[in-house]
């Protein structure tokens, strides 16, 4: 995998200023924490209405498809992304149940590239928590071995 580079760090960032976004930001909070969905149908009869929520959704959905894209496609560093965020997967987690009536209506593809960046992030992250905790099992093991240094007596000053 090639590392990341400075092109990917200004990519980062830029998608973070969009994230600030009032609106986007709202929509985001709003999937995270509002949404209660948990079929195709209650989307399209609740939400796809020309409503805030309608729009809120369709918002939030889409950002996280369009950075999964540049994610799954190369052009933003996809270990760079992973490090830096776990809204993603929360996101992902609140939608999921309702993705394979979506795909039945809409299309086969619908959010595909959001699903696979989330499959990415979370076999990510297991290898990396892996990894932690083996180093840190691994470091308290050394400092447990080596021998303490023998106090020194409280005996006369020289």
């Amino acid at each position: 995998m090639r590392k990341p580079s400075h092109a990917d760090a200004e990519l980062l960032l830029h998608l973070y200023e969009i994230r600030r976004d009032p609106e986007l930001r709202r929509a985001r909070t709003w999937l995270i924490s509002e949404f209660k969905a948990t079929t195709w149908a209650d989307i399209k009869s609740r939400y796809l209405s020309s409503v805030d929520e309608d729009r809120w959704f369709r918002m939030a959905t889409s950002y996280w498809e369009m950075v999964a894209t540049l994610v799954n496609r190369g052009v933003l560093h996809e270990e760079l992304f992973f490090d830096h965020t776990g809204e993603d997967v929360v996101s992902w987690e609140r939608i999921k149940s309702v993705i394979p009536d979506a795909r039945a209506d809409i299309r086969p593809t619908y959010l595909c590239q959001f699903e696979k960046m989330v499959q990415g992030h979370v076999a990510y992250r297991k290898r990396t928590n892996e990894a932690a905790l083996k180093a840190a099992a691994k470091a308290a093991s050394k400092s447990s071995a080596k021998p303490k240094p023998a106090k020194k007596s409280a005996g006369k000053r020289k």
